[in-house]
C-alpha cells in the first residue's frame, strides 16, 4: 500500500472522527503523513504528537496486524510529543 492510499484510508477516519490536535506519522525517507485541521496530508509538517513508524509497519497497523501496544513495547512505534494525543487514535483507525 503507497503512502497516499494509507493518507486516504487516515481521511476516510478523519471524516468520521475528526481529531482536535494534529498527529505526524514520519515513515523517514518514505515520507510522512500529517493530521491536522481535518485533513490528512503528504507532508512533513509540525504537529503536537509525531509517531515514528516505517511504511510497512503503518501499513499492517492500519489493517490490524499490528497491535499498537506491542509495536510501542518492541521499538517499531516512537512517539514524541503529547502522548495523550496518541492515544486518540484508536477511533480514528478503527
Amino acid at each position: 500500500m503507497a503512502l497516499t492510499d494509507i493518507a486516504q484510508k487516515m481521511q476516510r477516519g478523519l471524516d468520521k472522527h475528526p481529531l482536535e490536535n494534529s498527529i505526524k506519522f514520519d515513515c523517514g525517507d518514505d515520507g510522512a503523513i500529517t493530521l491536522a485541521d481535518g485533513t490528512a496530508h503528504l507532508d512533513d509538517l509540525d504537529a503536537d504528537c509525531t509517531i515514528r513508524i516505517s511504511q510497512p509497519n503503518l501499513e499492517k497497523l492500519l489493517t490490524g496486524k499490528l497491535n499498537p501496544m506491542t509495536a510501542f513495547a518492541m521499538g517499531k512505534i516512537k512517539v514524541s510529543g503529547d502522548m495523550s494525543v496518541a492515544m486518540k487514535l484508536g477511533k480514528l483507525l478503527a
